[in-house]
């Protein structure tokens, strides 16, 4: 089967399972959960959830015994994309082909909302992980979102993205930016599976080089793509980088050296990940799909 499609069958799965998880619209402060859904309904790639259940899988585990892990991982995703686009930060009003939160719901129920989600990803890991038979590993697996999600992750990035703008920046503080905004969420999200799954160190580590080195082209494609995408396929407004005066990998390296760059990424993750195991055709066809793709 077509990747494309293998891909769009598990994003449809996620999104069931999204569906089951969130609470339901009721109650005095029904709002901030319309706000929640509005936002966690939009769609997207859902890479984080389906890359959750995959590590889990492709180390022995019951991807089963990952799900609560990879739904809140979806909402902590989505809790920074409410926050990326308030006017504080990026002041973007469009988002996965609809008006961003705060344009919908206000600035101060898009704020709640952003932290509802982060806060309820919490709630679901902490609840499925209570009576569990080998508590320890799921708290382990907890760990790695939450550092992956934190100061030492991707807010850490966001802070530096934000302080560095309007400012020509060298390569190592743009990778700085990349590693932990884009690439530590992804290699949280695989440890935690992958944790979950019951994975050795030796395991943990290809994984984890899988998921930074994807991480890291993803956020590199999504820099050429802010340059050279189609709008309507990307969902989003175009040349956002270059208005708010972002040094990026185009900008300080041009866009051939950049493209050169996310392909050896690309092509260092499969190296990783075929050395991991003989069942992870999917991985990479994944990897192949983030450089390819035009949204």
């Amino acid at each position: 089967m077509e990747f494309k499609l293998v891909l769009k069958e598990k994003a449809n799965y996620i999104e069931q399972l999204l569906n089951k998880y969130m609470p339901t619209e009721e109650g005095y402060q029904k709002t901030i959960m319309e706000a929640m859904n509005y936002s966690l309904s939009a769609g997207g790639k859902r890479l984080r959830p389906i890359l959750t259940l995959e590590a889990c899988k492709i180390v022995g585990g019951n991807e089963n015994d990952a799900i609560p892990f990879a739904v809140a991982i979806e909402m902590i995703h989505t809790y920074s994309l409410i926050h990326d686009d308030l006017p504080a930060l990026d002041n973007d009003d469009l988002r996965r082909g609809r008006k961003t939160n705060h344009i919908v719901y206000g600035e101060d129920m898009a704020i709640l909302a952003g932290d509802a989600l982060l806060n309820y990803a919490f709630e679901i890991m902490l609840s499925n992980s209570l009576g569990k038979e080998n508590p320890e590993k799921y708290l382990k697996a907890i760990n790695e979102i939450a550092k992956s999600s934190g100061i030492y992750g991707m807010i850490g990035g966001q802070v530096v993205d934000v302080q560095s703008e309007n400012q020509q920046i060298p390569k190592e503080k743009l990778d700085y930016i990349h590693n932990n905004k884009t690439a530590a969420i992804m290699i949280g999200c695989m440890r935690a599976g992958a944790i979950i799954g019951n994975a050795n160190e030796e395991e943990l580590d290809k994984i984890t080089k899988y998921a930074n080195n994807i991480g890291l082209s993803f956020q590199i494609v999504d820099d050429i793509l802010d340059i050279v995408g189609d709008e309507s396929k990307l969902g989003k407004k175009v040349g956002s980088d270059i208005e708010n005066n972002k040094s990026t990998y185009p900008s300080l390296l041009g866009l051939e050296k950049s493209k050169e760059i996310a392909r050896t990424l690309i092509n260092e993750a499969k190296e990783n990940i075929n050395e991991l195991s003989e069942h992870v055709d999917f991985l990479n066809g994944l990897a192949d799909y983030i450089i390819d793709r035009e949204y």
